[in-house]
């Protein structure tokens, strides 16, 4: 694959992500697109066999990035457990916030949206909140080895309980158009988990 095609792929995921992110994706049109990426609709084809295609891809994308993100973040050895959390916590806050914030969740966006409207969509979706449920799960038990995390619960469970607070705060926040509940999410976490 030469870089072109890379560059060229890769920029309309980019505007597609940026539209999907605020529109949704059946609120995206392919002309609303290929206008945005500022290519024609052969080149859309190109790359992507279908709008579901591009959906796929774009999820695909998503994972990726937000992953190695998590790794990164996860993986430094100079934070506690607890303060790999507390850091996670206060991305998701900053990175979620306002119009142009910059990287809406898609799977805030688009989990009701596309579970019922297609299955690779939804099987995508379904198998990177696994894994990022899992990286929770590592960083909460590393947190509790090395104290920074009180509660002696499961980590899979302190996981999931943390990822769905925060998943329902994401949502109470684009309908009440403030952080209250980031805010309150975020004091409730530090209080679950009893970080140190």
């Amino acid at each position: 694959m030469n870089t072109e095609r890379i560059d060229t792929r890769q920029h309309i995921l980019d505007c597609g992500h940026r539209l999907v992110a605020r529109k949704g994706f059946v609120g995206v049109g392919l002309a609303e697109l290929l206008a945005t990426a500022g290519v024609p609709k052969g080149s859309f084809y190109h790359y992507f066999a279908s709008k579901e295609g591009f959906g796929i891809a774009l999820l695909e994308a998503y994972f990726s990035h937000y992953l190695q993100r998590l790794d990164g973040l996860f993986g430094r050895p100079d934070l506690s457990g607890g303060d790999c959390l507390q850091t996670y916590l206060q991305r998701w806050i900053d990175t979620q916030q306002g119009e142009e914030a910059a990287d809406y969740c898609l799977i805030v966006k688009l989990a009701a949206e596309v579970a019922d409207l297609s299955e690779p969509m939804r099987a995508i979706m379904l198998d990177g909140t696994e894994q990022i449920l899992g990286r929770l799960a590592d960083v909460v038990a590393r947190g509790q080895d090395d104290g920074s995390i009180a509660n002696r619960a499961p980590a899979g469970e302190l996981a999931q309980w943390l990822y769905e607070a925060w998943l329902g705060a994401s949502l109470l926040a684009k309908l009440r158009r403030d952080d209250s509940a980031y805010r309150a999410a975020l004091q409730r976490s530090r209080e679950w988990l009893q970080l140190g």
